[in-house]
């Protein structure tokens, strides 16, 4: 039998409300629990609410550290709500409290299983000239990775690089970007592992759990009145046809009318509002998408400012500056207080609101998609896109009981084009 298994449904299925069931259910009988949800909120609103017997990490009471309060209370055999951010920092000592202990772990939404490490160029490049480090071309996941060499010299940035090295979790992209990866042991850690998503299989963590050799199946959840949640065979099949008619996706020029004059139309099709697009924008196109945005709020869906959420890269929603230039960002008036990051997930927050827009077009990090190919490993990046942006969408009056009509202004193509397939299914 698997160790982990993805909880595979669509948003508003009742993952949560399983896991919240499963928990109460099993806590007599000898089960331990470890539940990590992306927000705090979310464990003092629902999680410590409906389960009374779970506690989360206290600063104060570690002395000023979460993680130590969480390693005694793993000592203590208590069941723990805590965050993906502390979930991250785990370590070997948090490993070795885990190995046989018991716990099931619960992970609400994916989570940030790779990360670029903050170390220029110019220093992983000093670092290997200098016989610091070594690429260990080994196969599998071993390809890639950092071997530390030089046990004496860990000074200013190149700290954290010796620790993730030596803990095997640092890997190397052309000998220029390091990259830290979580700690694939750790799965191996719990009796169990449930992981709470939806269309897993284009998530980074799926490329993850390929690239470190971690096995892995599927479920799906299901409700009746007799038996509350369950967990179910996995087909596919989901309710989303349900939503087609419920999602008003904006037909328009405000769909074309920012795009480059001087690119091929097919171009700006596939890539416009893309990282690299944003990053070659013009302060005439950025403008151009700002009076959009004021326009389909203000005169299509006539939207209250109150009843607004949109997004886009953080970086373009307010002034971005450059070395050379000063761009300003898309933030404008009626709307600019709706504004919610790309990656929200798993929150209730904004369950009220009607009127969206989602200005970006998602594709994979380059460096990231290199990382996996280069271990033989494909990516799909449009199932990573289409993910990220229902994900986002299902932050809405959509995923209410009963589900609300939403507007939605979602000028890329591409974008435009993953969501209308998924609704056609």
């Amino acid at each position: 039998m698997n160790k982990v298994t993805i909880v595979d449904s669509i948003m508003g299925s009742g993952k949560t409300s399983w896991a919240i069931q499963y928990m109460c259910e099993n806590v007599g009988k000898g089960k331990r629990f470890i539940y990590v949800t992306p927000y705090l909120q979310e464990i003092e609103n629902r999680i410590l609410k409906q389960c009374p017997f779970m506690s989360q990490p206290d600063e104060k009471l570690g002395r000023g550290s979460k993680l130590r309060h969480f390693k005694q209370m793993v000592r203590e055999g208590r069941n723990i709500a805590t965050t993906h951010a502390l979930f991250e920092w785990f370590d070997e000592e948090v490993f070795e409290l885990l190995k046989g202990s018991g716990y099931t772990l619960i992970l609400d939404e994916v989570f940030n299983v790779i990360k670029k490490m903050e170390i220029t160029a110019a220093d992983v490049k000093s670092a290997f000239s200098a016989g610091n480090m070594c690429v260990i071309n080994g196969e599998g996941s071993d390809k890639h990775r950092i071997k530390w060499l030089n046990e004496d010299y860990d000074q200013g940035v190149y700290s954290k690089v010796k620790f993730h090295a030596k803990n095997g979790n640092a890997y190397s992209h052309d000998q220029q970007i390091l990259f830290w990866t979580f700690p694939a042991k750790m799965f191996a850690m719990f009796e169990h592992s449930y992981v709470l998503t939806y269309l897993f299989e284009g998530q980074l963590q799926a490329y993850y759990y390929k690239y470190h050799n971690v096995p892995y199946g599927y479920k799906a959840v299901a409700h009746s009145n007799e038996v509350g949640y369950e967990l179910c065979d996995y087909t596919g099949k989901d309710n989303r046809g349900m939503y087609k008619n419920l999602i008003e996706i904006y037909k328009g020029k405000l769909n074309t009318n920012f795009y480059n004059p001087d690119r091929k139309p097919i171009d700006d099709g596939r890539f416009a509002l893309s990282y690299g697009w944003f990053e070659d924008a013009t302060d005439d196109q950025l403008e151009r998408l700002r009076k959009n945005l004021y326009t389909y709020f203000r005169n299509e869906v006539k939207a209250k400012s109150n009843d607004i959420i949109w997004t886009t890269r953080k970086d373009y929603a307010n002034v971005k500056r450059g070395k050379n230039y000063v761009k300003r960002g898309l933030k404008g008036k009626g709307y600019s207080k709706g504004f919610i990051v790309l990656n929200q997930r798993a929150t209730n927050d904004y369950a009220e609101k009607h009127n969206l827009a989602y200005v970006y077009n998602r594709f994979m990090n380059p460096y990231e998609k290199t990382f996996f190919k280069s271990a033989g490993i494909e990516v799909n990046e449009d199932l990573l896109a289409l993910s990220d942006i229902l994900q986002w969408v299902w932050r809405s009056a959509i995923r209410k009981n009963p589900a609300e009509t939403i507007n939605i202004y979602i000028p890329s193509t591409r974008m435009r084009n993953l969501l209308n397939g998924w609704l056609d299914e």
